[in-house]
Parts: structure tokens; sequence; C-alpha cells
């Protein structure tokens, strides 16, 4: 079988499958992983698991619909490359839902908010945080960390630049 993504998700998929799939590859579409470390530690001591980086995956292929295999560009030499597998799980997340902000706020090539190490966006006084941004883990407890940041980032330039509300008529 074949995992396509080297997040958590994928890695994780990975291991799940190493236990009952004699083959697994894990394709991932950067030169590196990005799952957490103790992940990786775990995916090396698998000699049932190929991991193939810097692979662009194209096309699925399938016989009487059945998979039997996929196609990935190696993306160093744009190389096509098959790979005969019977099973493919993608595991390469979800599409950050940015567009609210699209044309306000700067994206990057993926959709994802930029932000500098404070939250900071490209708009002074706009803060970003989570899935949506450009933070390298997706994971919940980075997530977490990162709304306080932004939280206080949002409340030092609040003490520095008051809003003035208008008294209730």
């Amino acid at each position: 079988v074949a995992v396509i993504g080297g997040g958590n998700s994928g890695v994780e998929a990975a291991l799940d499958l190493s236990l009952i799939a004699r083959n697994v590859t894990l394709l991932e579409y950067f030169p590196d992983l990005k799952a957490d470390q103790v992940l990786l530690e775990q995916l090396e001591k698998k000699p049932n698991i190929k991991i193939i980086k810097n692979a662009k995956t194209n096309n699925i292929l399938s016989e009487q619909g059945k998979v039997v295999g996929l196609e990935y560009e190696e993306r160093e030499t744009n190389e096509t490359i098959g790979c005969e597998v019977s099973g493919i799980f993608v595991q390469i997340g979800l599409v950050p839902n940015s567009s609210i902000v699209d044309g306000i706020l700067k994206l990057n090539e993926f959709g994802e908010i930029v932000i500098d190490e404070f939250c900071n966006t490209s708009v002074e006084g706009i803060y970003a945080c989570g899935d949506v941004t450009t933070v390298p883990y997706k994971q919940i407890i980075m997530s977490m960390g990162e709304g306080s940041k932004a939280a206080i980032t949002a409340s030092n330039y609040l003490q520095k630049n008051p809003i003035e509300i208008a008294p209730a008529i």
C-alpha cells in the first residue's frame, strides 16, 4: 500500500499499516518529512516501510475498478516513476480556510496566512494563529500555543494603541 503525506497523520498511518501490510510506501511532496521526531524514530525501525521524499503524486492507476499502482514525479529530476500498490491512503491535510482574508492579508502559495514569530500578519493590528497560518506543524497543541502567543501579541498592541470606544447613547 501507499501513504501520501509525511506529516504526523501520514507517518502514523504508515506505522499502523506496516503491521498488516507486507510493504508500505510513504510518499512526501517536500524534501523532508514533517512528522514529530518520536514518530520518525519509530518509522526508522520498520523495515517494510519505504520512504520517498520530494515526490509529487500525479496519477492513481487502476484496472477493472481496482487500484494497481500510482505514478509520481520525482521533483528534482521531473522523472515520472511508477509504483505498484493495491491501496492508497491520502494523508495530506486540509486546504487552509483563509478565503475570508484573501486580498487583505498576504497568503503563501498554499493559501496559508503568512505570519512572523509573534503571529503578526501583513496588516498591522491583525493577528493569525493555528493551521491556517505558515506555522510548520499542524497539530492541536501547536495551534493552542500559537493562539496564546497571538493573544499576548494583540494585548501588547492594544496597550500601545488603545481603541477609543464611543459612549453609549
